[in-house]
């Protein structure tokens, strides 16, 4: 859009709030305005000396650079006044006035959101908690929104991606910044089956101050917010918080009284603050009849299902010199299967990427690109395949298929 580069001028804008952009794009109508006008235009707005000196800063240096930085990265922008910019996010009375996108385009207005928080430092208990919820919300057709936190957010996220669902991760930093920095597999992944938001550009780091201002577009995407495990204070509880006050649902699991990684989600519920859930289907519940048809409560997998989903890890990633050894290495001695002794043994889903990944290992991304299956239905398919034996994950995550189809 033509306009992008005085959006991104103006979000630049040293000392400015996101409400007090969007003040400015209320008063002005558009960022052009913003940009072009004269400083007694902004005197009449009583701004500080400090902010009227920003906005007569007129250099777009750092505009061009964001755009230049972003095309070379595969990153996308959009504005609060495009037409794909989430209704429900602007909604909220602060929303980001930039979104910077990678990954599958964001598509929330028309889908049941939930935002899964918690704590870095959960527990056994906690972690167990997350993955599960994520795992059976996103067989119901659950968009899992999160952050990319050690702890409950990986949790969440991995067991969502287990389901074969659509994630949604809010960072805290440009989307080039991988924090924590052992998180690159959860990064790639993230943004194979879903996408990595920000509304910070590239190059920039997580600074404190970040996560509480991040935290307000995470509860904003959501139609709800469960907290799995919190303590006192938290991020957990200040995302509930955002929630509440943006009218969303917030929901908690109870804990063990005194535990201190429970005592704020113990709170809320205490509080009448959050609805006291023991699964995913509490959360289901809920919201699943304004989504008729989109979300389906599942029958629950049978716990051995449940846990080998979700203790299988991605690998650490390796060097694509030890990758192609690798593959070298094992491509003998695999089995073959005939199509034709057993038609009904493979799904067409399954058929058709098994025949894509038995010569070389690909992406969830190349696999949909190359069988024009869409990513959440190859997710699927691929743990199917995995759990019989037939599909093995490669550092990368790449794909590789254990047997041989044959006609």
């Amino acid at each position: 859009m033509a306009n992008l580069k005085y959006f991104l001028w103006l979000t630049q804008r040293k000392g400015f709030q996101p409400g007090e952009i969007g003040e400015l794009l209320s008063y002005f109508g558009t960022p052009e305005a913003v940009y072009f006008a004269q400083g007694e235009e902004y005197g009449q707005l009583g701004l500080s000396g400090g902010k009227r000196r920003a906005l007569e800063d007129k250099s777009l240096a750092g505009a061009e650079k964001i755009l230049e930085d972003c095309d070379r990265l595969g990153i996308h922008i959009m504005t609060v006044q495009d037409a794909d910019y989430p209704e429900r996010l602007g909604q909220i009375y602060d929303p980001p006035c930039v979104l910077y996108w990678a990954g599958k385009p964001l598509h929330v207005d028309d889908r049941l959101t939930v935002g899964v928080v918690g704590t870095r430092k959960c527990t056994p208990y906690g972690e167990d908690l997350a993955g599960r919820l994520g795992l059976e919300l996103a067989r119901s057709g659950v968009t899992l929104v999160s952050g990319m936190a050690e702890g409950i957010d990986a949790a969440g996220l991995r067991g969502a991606l287990k389901g074969g669902g659509s994630v949604v991760s809010v960072l805290a930093s440009g989307l080039d910044v991988v924090y924590p920095k052992d998180h690159g597999w959860l990064y790639e992944d993230v943004k194979a089956a879903g996408t990595l938001l920000s509304e910070y550009p590239p190059g920039t780091e997580p600074v404190g101050y970040h996560f509480p201002a991040r935290n307000r577009i995470l509860s904003g995407l959501s139609m709800g917010v469960t907290v799995v495990e919190a303590g006192e204070p938290s991020g957990a509880l200040i995302t509930a918080r955002h929630a509440l006050e943006q009218d969303r649902e917030v929901f908690a699991f109870p804990g063990p009284v005194g535990a201190s990684a429970s005592l704020g989600a113990n709170r809320l519920i205490q509080r009448g603050e959050a609805k006291l859930i023991l699964s995913a289907a509490d959360v289901l519940e809920e919201f699943r009849h304004l989504f008729p048809g989109r979300v389906r409560l599942q029958p629950p997998l049978e716990e051995g299902e449940t846990r080998q989903r979700l203790e299988s890890r991605s690998p650490e990633p390796q060097t694509e010199e030890k990758e192609a050894k690798e593959a070298e290495d094992k491509s003998a001695g695999r089995a073959y299967i005939s199509l034709s002794d057993d038609p009904e043994a493979f799904t067409d889903d399954e058929r058709d990427i098994l025949l894509v990944i038995q010569r070389k290992s690909l992406t969830v991304d190349d696999i949909s690109d190359q069988t024009q299956i869409p990513a959440r239905r190859v997710l699927s398919a691929l743990t199917m395949l995995q759990l019989r034996g037939m599909v093995e994950e490669r550092p990368g995550k790449r794909f590789y298929a254990a047997i041989i189809l044959t006609a």
